[in-house]
């Protein structure tokens, strides 16, 4: 991969009702969608550079393959703006700071769209943490220690 240029991520997502999460991914990006289809959407977001797409399948299982998705900042005020920004937006958001999770020390804030998808922004305050007892690998807000 080193003679390819990445240009940027690309998720894409199931989500059962289209116009709950045009409004949800709207305010959480703070971005218009560059394409709307019948049942599709794109985002083209420019930071951090992603291509995020979302697919209408009504009969969504409960629960899908995923886990989290997240976007990762510089520092502890960026996670901070960004909670700012989806407050500001009417989003509700959950955070952990100075969490030990994915065997680093993070600070972070999730929201959640219509289907159950968490989203978090996150700084690594200190990475590379040892294995220690009742340490987590988890990432996701249901199996992080409290």
């Amino acid at each position: 991969m080193d003679d390819v240029q990445v240009l940027k991520a690309h998720l894409s997502i199931n989500v059962r009702d289209m116009a709950r999460s045009l409004d949800f991914y709207r305010r959480m990006l703070g971005i218009e969608p560059s394409k709307v289809r019948s049942g599709y959407a794109k985002f083209d977001v420019q930071n951090p550079p992603l291509n995020l797409a979302l697919n209408e399948l009504p009969n969504l299982a409960e629960a899908g393959a995923l886990s989290h998705f997240g976007l990762q900042v510089g520092s502890t005020e960026d996670v901070l703006a960004m909670r700012a920004r989806w407050i500001d937006a009417g989003l509700i958001t959950r955070d952990e700071m100075q969490t030990d999770c994915c065997y680093a020390t993070q600070d972070k804030t999730w929201v959640h769209d219509p289907d159950g998808n968490e989203w978090e922004a996150f700084v690594v305050l200190r990475d590379d943490l040892p294995e220690a007892p009742r340490a987590s690998s988890c990432c996701t807000p249901e199996c992080a220690p409290r």
